[in-house]
């Protein structure tokens, strides 16, 4: 196989070219949202979020409505009940979230079941990326655009409730309102990956490449420009995996993402397993070969 099928033959068909700009898009954004979702440690939030959309999305294919805001608006609701049930009874936010996002994701099949359409509403749930036609593409370089720009334009307010919610209080920021923007534009995200690997592989373009930027550095703005390019790099490797092997373009992606937090995970420089007990190693070493550096006895 020479260079030209293996980077450019796939590039040659129309279907490849909006599935590649699509995956770029929907990456870069669900990266850039990842680090403050995993800096917050609203990582189960965002699987919620990211599940609690479908009914909305149906509901919305139903009434003739932008998809962007049936997800947004059962988004909320989701966010809202899991309050409820943690508020005002013994069960504690974990099984709140769990209870909320699987009662609304049933919700979501069940409609998609019982909705005449001609069109495959199970693209929804599995992605259907080698489908996105121009209207879809629009639609995910529109919303990527918009949410990207407000987490670049807020930023500074999302990272200083990310870090200290009390201290944003007190020189005159809403961490109520913080929250409730990140949750929104969680919920626009969710549909800008809908396209990309489906409902139920959203939560791991949410996490993964924003937990592999953390444990590559110690600095939010350094997490902030890792994150997106790991993203962008294993999506856009995972799909060219996918056209050369015949596989599910949204899997592999998912499986490329997670193949690289693995290596990033064992062998990291600085967070690596493999690279801390390499570090341990070498500083005993040293110590070793400097008898004079060791605590008196």
């Amino acid at each position: 196989m020479n260079l030209y099928d293996l980077f450019l033959e796939p590039l040659s068909y129309d279907f490849m070219v909006r599935a590649l700009a699509s995956t770029v898009v929907a990456s870069m954004v669900c990266a850039v949202l990842s680090c403050w979702l995993v800096l917050i440690g609203w990582s189960l939030m965002g699987d919620a979020v990211s599940h609690a959309v479908l009914p909305g999305v149906v509901l919305a294919y139903v009434l003739g409505a932008p998809f962007a805001l049936g997800a947004v608006v059962f988004g909320f609701l989701a966010v809202a009940l899991i309050g409820v049930v943690r508020d005002t009874s013994r069960v504690k936010e974990d099984a709140a979230i769990g209870i909320v996002f699987t009662t609304l994701f049933a919700l979501g099949l069940v409609l998609i079941s019982v909705t005449p359409s001609q069109t495959d509403l199970n693209h929804i749930i599995f992605g259907n990326l080698l489908g996105v036609d121009t209207s879809d593409l629009i639609q995910i370089g529109v919303l990527g655009a918009i949410t990207l720009t407000l987490l670049v334009l807020k930023r500074r307010d999302f990272t200083l409730y990310a870090f200290d919610p009390t201290h944003a209080h007190a020189i005159g920021l809403n961490p109520r309102l913080l929250g409730a923007a990140l949750l929104g534009l969680l919920a626009l995200t969710a549909v800008v990956a809908l396209q990309v690997v489906g409902v139920i592989l959203v939560v791991a373009m949410l996490i993964i490449p924003g937990a592999t930027a953390y444990l590559l550095t110690d600095r939010f703005g350094r997490m902030l420009v890792i994150a997106p390019a790991f993203s962008v790099l294993a999506a856009v490797a995972g799909l060219y995996l996918s056209y050369h092997l015949d596989t599910a373009s949204g899997g592999m992606i998912v499986l490329v993402q997670g193949a690289g937090f693995t290596v990033v995970y064992l062998f990291g420089p600085r967070h690596g397993i493999v690279g801390k007990r390499l570090a341990k190693r070498r500083r005993e070493a040293a110590r070793a070969g400097h008898p004079q550096d060791l605590p008196l006895s």
